[in-house]
């Protein structure tokens, strides 16, 4: 007859070894460098599209004011570091003290206006700015293009010359 001995379990549960902690250690970061790449992408994908569709709805802003006053409607664009735009004749949605102005090198956007180009010249001023004026009919005054980047993502907003009408691509 054989007799079987066996042994109780343990009391202490048994903890990790230096190896597999050390193995968990490398995998999370061959993870995390396949991750933050791409988590950055897509945050720089996002904060170019969010200023390209802010400057539209205010693009469309302007229009929609410009029509329902029967009169002429201005935004000044200033390229660079500042890369701000101000609407003349509205006010702040914030404070109704101060105009309407967006900075778009701010959170959350950190974006920045490249390149503004238009089809009729006398509009684009020495500082490189552009003033885009609606008439009281809401139609612009050219065709217009602003480029912007957030990262290394870059969005072009078009606005149509005879329509107003604004693409982002």
């Amino acid at each position: 007859m054989q007799v079987l001995v066996t042994h109780p379990r343990s009391r202490h549960p048994r903890a990790f070894t230096l190896v597999e902690l050390a193995l968990t250690m490398a995998i999370m970061a061959v993870l995390a460098s396949i991750a933050i790449p791409r988590y950055a992408r897509s945050i720089a994908n996002y904060r170019a599209a969010a200023a390209a569709q802010r400057i539209v709805a205010d693009i469309r802003l302007a229009q929609s004011t410009a029509r329902a006053s029967s009169t002429t409607q201005t935004i000044d664009f200033i390229p660079g570091t500042s890369s701000t735009y101000s609407l003349a004749g509205i006010r702040d949605l914030d404070t109704a003290k101060t105009p309407y102005t967006v900075a778009l090198n701010l959170e959350p956007y950190y974006a920045q206006i490249l390149t503004l180009n238009s089809t009729k010249p006398s509009v684009v001023r020495m500082d490189g700015g552009l003033t885009l004026t609606f008439d009281g009919f809401g139609v612009p005054d050219g065709t217009f293009t602003i480029a912007l980047r957030a990262g290394s993502v870059q969005r072009t907003i078009t606005v149509e010359g005879t329509t107003g009408a604004c693409t982002i691509q």
